[in-house]
């Protein structure tokens, strides 16, 4: 397998954490999303999409981090990040959702440089915008996570799995722009129990051999 990533792609990170954790061995291919290496010819001949993350498995090219994911799940099963049960799947996908359709969009680096260069976003008022989708975002997760008995030491239960694979990269995202986080213990509490272990340690950003300061 091949995955095509930026280190700071919170996108790119969800696969990496799922690769990790099913211990699945891969090429790491750095496809530098500042210095607009996803317009690249020989990456767009990879990848129409011309973002990132792309898996390339078996010869074929999928995209979007989620689907890549639940194909991972599909076709190398163990261990399991999506619950066993309809309802689970559903809640997992739910959590999954809250973060990658209601916050991730507004703050990609995509929108962020469109608010500064052609709607004139100064450097402050851009990051105030990150700072309200994100803290807003994550307290809709936060009544989620807290409401409902199914949360565990993670997002569903007691062993990580999809909607974890989201959350951790939005918290990286949310402390490197200092967003306010206190409000959210329960979020914090998951995050740290995912950050704790070796799968989640290995995929983070620092860890990525494109890595910058």
């Amino acid at each position: 397998m091949e995955l095509y990533s930026y280190f700071r792609s919170s996108a790119a990170f969800r696969v990496r954490i799922a690769l990790a954790l099913k211990g699945l061995p891969h090429d790491y291919r750095a496809v530098h999303l500042v210095r607009n290496e996803q317009a690249d010819p020989t990456y767009a001949a990879v990848a129409t999409h011309r973002l990132v993350p792309s898996l390339v498995d078996g010869g074929q090219v999928l995209s979007q981090s989620l689907a890549i994911i639940e194909y991972l799940d599909e076709t190398y099963p163990q261990p399991r990040l999506l619950p066993a049960d309809a309802l689970g799947r559903a809640r997992v996908r739910a959590l999954a959702l809250d973060i990658a359709c209601e916050i991730h969009p507004l703050n990609n680096l995509r929108v962020l440089r469109y608010l500064v260069k052609e709607l004139g976003a100064s450097e402050d008022a851009k990051n105030a915008w990150y700072r309200h989708w994100v803290e807003a975002g994550l307290e809709s997760v936060e009544r989620r996570l807290t409401a409902d008995g199914a949360t565990g030491l993670y997002c569903h239960g007691d062993t990580p799995g999809l909607a974890d694979c989201v959350l951790v990269p939005q918290i990286f995202n949310a402390q490197r722009f200092d967003c306010r986080l206190d409000h959210v213990p329960t979020v914090m509490r998951v995050f740290d129990a995912c950050m704790a272990l070796p799968a989640f340690q290995a995929a983070q950003p620092s860890a990525c051999p494109d890595a910058e300061n």
